[in-house]
């Protein structure tokens, strides 16, 4: 009797490899957004055979630094690490690169993370009707008010 082998990484379901398959022949570097149950990571790669070279990174702790008070995984915060993430990758020469999102869902806090990468100056496609609306991000709708423009210009001021 004859076994399918299947791959380990498709069996836990953590890489989509078609999608993987399209990325590495488009030869763009790429954004990742990651969320977990505390924090929001967003990564800028740039696909290799070997593996992929991070470019560029942000977590969502270094905002406990610039005065945060409120969760690191809702979407202003994720909008600033995405933010962050950006002028990271602008400062590296970094221009342009796509969503690779792999298994996870396409949430409004990845859609955050990319509308502060975008506005950060990288260019990336994406739908503007996808993007969470300013009130969203500024956290007019949240208990705890966060200065999100303070935040932002300390992070202007950082990262040059």
């Amino acid at each position: 009797m004859a076994y399918l082998i299947i791959l380990r990484r498709l069996r836990e379901e953590k890489t989509n490899y078609r999608k993987r398959k399209l990325l590495l022949m488009g030869r763009r570097d790429f954004v990742t957004v990651q969320i977990s149950n505390e924090n929001t990571l967003v990564q800028i790669h740039k696909p290799q055979l070997t593996g992929d070279k991070v470019l560029a990174s942000a977590h969502s702790r270094f905002l406990l630094q610039k005065g945060w008070k409120g969760s690191r995984k809702n979407i202003p915060a994720a909008y600033l690490t995405g933010y962050f993430a950006g002028k990271k990758a602008i400062s590296n020469g970094i221009k342009d690169a796509v969503l690779y999102s792999g298994t996870r869902r396409y949430t409004q806090r990845m859609a955050a993370a990319i509308k502060g990468v975008i506005d950060a100056g990288l260019t990336v496609p994406a739908d503007t009707e996808t993007l969470p609306s300013q009130d969203r991000i500024s956290g007019d709708h949240l208990k705890v008010k966060n200065d999100v423009s303070k935040i932002k210009s300390t992070i202007d001021g950082e990262v040059k």
